[in-house]
């Protein structure tokens, strides 16, 4: 049996040799977030995950998100959550409770599950070296015929106006693995909050990076019938949409992964997060445990 074991060892190590040697000195954006951020096992299993990836010649760069975390920590404080089409309603004081949670807690927790794995993580904000310029989003809401549109202020939201690299790629390029909180600072200095996806694959295209990983709580992208679909292009994504195939949260996601595909990133993963080492089995095994997407689908 031990020789069995042995034998099974010595083949994972191989099957990942090729992958190591091509993603040596690239960079991998992670966006974390889902249950992989609440369960115990599974918050060691990625902390050692991008330990690993590290170590072996990666440069792994960590974007979190948190909202469970925020919504509980504002109903602890008696504050009801409001959301408008999915983002929710941050006056200045919820901003405060955003800042909190992301920037300390949640970026802290991180960092330090990281660096008890045996890496050297430095947490930041996009408020740090000022590298995540945000603009404030402001929505509408349609309004029946021969009437304007209704503009509803949703408060301290924001999206990706532009980014700095430069903090950034001086750590990644380094020994340290970069774990960033997505708020950003707008023109008149208030703080934002950001859709982590957005800020992941914004951060991806600016450094070119080799891979945008996006952690979830699905298999990944399935088809009608609910199999997994992998090795999807641009095109068919956009496909994949029109026929109702990828619906509700995924399209937010998918549009994400196609918009970082063609600002230049080389391909996105995205996965499963509730599996134990979802990310190495994705980027150093045949199998994979997700949704490949491409440029172009090869012939």
């Amino acid at each position: 049996m031990k020789n069995k074991s042995a034998h099974q060892i010595a083949h994972v190590l191989i099957e990942a040799l090729p992958y190591i040697q091509r993603f040596k000195d690239k960079t991998i954006v992670v966006k974390y977030g889902g249950n992989a951020m609440i369960d115990e096992t599974l918050k060691h299993s990625f902390a050692r995950d991008i330990v690993l990836m590290k170590l072996v010649g990666l440069n792994p760069i960590v974007v979190h998100g948190g909202g469970p975390q925020i919504g509980d920590l504002l109903k602890r404080l008696g504050k009801t959550s409001e959301f408008v089409d999915g983002m929710r309603v941050t006056d200045s004081e919820t901003m405060d409770v955003v800042e909190m949670v992301l920037g300390g807690l949640v970026n802290k927790e991180i960092v330090s599950l990281i660096n008890q794995h045996g890496g050297k993580a430095v947490g930041l904000t996009g408020k740090d070296g000022d590298f995540i310029h945000a603009r404030k989003i402001h929505m509408t809401r349609a309004m029946p015929e021969g009437q304007e549109s209704e503009i509803i202020d949703i408060g301290h939201v924001g999206e990706v106006q532009s980014i700095d690299p430069e903090v950034v790629e001086m750590l990644g390029k380094s020994h340290f693995i970069p774990v960033i909180a997505p708020i950003g600072v707008g023109k008149d200095g208030h703080s934002y909050n950001i859709n982590a996806d957005l800020v992941a694959g914004k951060i991806a295209e600016v450094l070119k990076a080799e891979k945008l990983m996006l952690l979830t709580n699905t298999t990944g992208i399935l088809d009608k019938e609910g199999n997994l679909l992998t090795g999807l292009s641009v095109t068919d994504i956009d496909a994949l949409i029109a026929d109702g195939t990828i619906s509700g949260g995924m399209i937010p996601k998918t549009r994400c992964a196609t918009d970082a595909i063609k600002g230049g990133v080389n391909s996105v993963h995205i996965i499963d997060g509730r599996v134990e080492h979802a990310v190495l089995l994705e980027l150093f095994t045949d199998q994979g445990v997700g949704t490949l997407l491409v440029r172009r689908r090869s012939s």
